[in-house]
């Protein structure tokens, strides 16, 4: 005869928890140089591809440059609003859900 707690552990099913993409925004006066730095101080890639998402940045107006759980999320975009802030950039994010 099963035991209680291996009926409930059966029963309990885990969902994972939904991620959202965090977009970067082109604008017309936000530095490349400072955009890198952003990649790499708050989004933690390296310099190289720091490049290349800054480069499709530009040239294509947005780029994904993190995927994260909605807590994670909505922080790491306030980072970059403090940085950008105290940096007297425009720069700006938007999150969509994966």
């Amino acid at each position: 005869m099963p035991q209680i707690n291996e009926k409930i552990e059966q029963d309990i099913k885990f969902k994972e928890p939904n991620l959202y993409k965090i977009l970067l925004l082109n604008d017309d006066v936000t530095s490349m140089d400072f955009v890198v730095q952003v990649l790499m101080d708050i989004f933690h890639h390296e310099a190289s591809v720091a490049v290349d998402l800054m480069l499709k940045v530009h040239n294509e107006g947005s780029a994904v440059c993190g995927i994260y759980t909605k807590e994670i999320a909505l922080s790491k975009q306030n980072e970059v609003s403090i940085a950008a802030k105290n940096a007297s950039y425009p720069l700006q994010t938007i999150l969509e859900e994966e």
